[in-house]
């Protein structure tokens, strides 16, 4: 165990002062790798602040109930009792008219027009909270109140949340795709530097055969060399989404605090993180495989 352990030692660091060699060129390929990982980690702490966000946010399913405009606050209040006792509600709460346009006044930008007109605009609400908050059951009751006399309109509040949760959906196969394709890009650019790696040592290999060295021994070094170039990615990518993060979440703040949410923009977490370094590595290492199956034992 001692020996394999001391081969696999030596082998990383002859990794390492290859690299030291050429360091401008493995400093450019090590950004070349990080802007290729860059990007699917960048879409996947926007995908995990925005599950935080839909997290942190009330989703509980509700149905509004607007009366109509000319309906008395009798009967407003005569289908809130109606509601109440109806199979399938668990909560109701009355919303008067006066209230909504009270609130809408806080508005400065509603506030001159609310005034300018002659009459309240706004219908009493009635904001119904459902037992069952499945989408078929909420639907149902929807349709069932939207045939009560005196109600307006019936709108399901949930509806945003399903309509999140599908671009969350969506946006997670879109980071799946990119950091496939962007993956075998990485896979190519380690098989291309492995593959001169292979070439500029050839001599050196031919006499390591001679003197009775193994494929193993003799491919160790290059493996080191892809894994070395993928991890080192894997950092360059951190890196950016790290930066990308502080630079954005000013603009982004400013934009949440409009909708009056709470949101500071996070990098990635240390999951995710690890799982960055780890896919850096292994392409890495995978790319320079393919590498050496292809050209050292020809």
């Amino acid at each position: 165990m001692s020996v394999w352990l001391t081969h696999h030692r030596d082998a990383a660091l002859l990794a390492l002062r290859r690299l030291a060699a050429a360091p401008v060129n493995g400093l450019l390929s090590v950004l070349a790798i990080g802007v290729a990982l860059a990007l699917p980690a960048g879409g996947q702490m926007l995908l995990a602040n925005a599950r935080y966000l839909a997290g942190t946010t009330s989703v509980v399913p509700q149905i509004s109930v607007f009366m109509a405009s000319d309906a008395e606050r009798r009967v407003a209040k005569e289908i809130e009792s109606r509601l109440s006792k109806f199979g399938g509600v668990k909560h109701v709460q009355f919303v008067a008219r006066e209230e909504t346009l009270a609130r809408m006044k806080v508005n400065p930008g509603l506030r001159d027009v609310i005034e300018a007109l002659p009459a309240n605009p706004f219908p009493d609400t009635l904001i119904v909270t459902a037992t069952d908050d499945r989408p078929e059951a909420m639907e149902k009751l929807a349709v069932e109140f939207r045939q009560w006399p005196k109600v307006e309109h019936v709108q399901l509040d949930s509806a945003w949340v399903r309509r999140l949760e599908a671009l969350l959906k969506l946006g997670r196969t879109a980071v799946i795709v990119l950091g496939a394709l962007l993956g075998t890009g990485l896979i190519a650019i380690t098989f291309s530097i492995i593959r001169m790696q292979v070439l500029t040592h050839r001599a050196e290999i031919e006499v390591s055969r001679l003197l009775g060295a193994t494929d193993g021994f003799i491919q160790r070094p290059f493996l080191y060399h892809g894994l070395l170039l993928g991890f080192g990615g894997g950092i360059a990518a951190w890196l950016l989404v790290c930066a990308a993060a502080l630079w954005l979440r000013a603009p982004l703040g400013e934009l949440v605090r409009l909708y009056d949410l709470a949101l500071v923009l996070q990098s990635l977490d240390a999951q995710d993180s690890a799982l960055l370094l780890g896919f850096g590595a292994s392409l890495g290492w995978l790319g320079a495989m393919i590498a050496l199956r292809q050209h050292l034992r020809q």
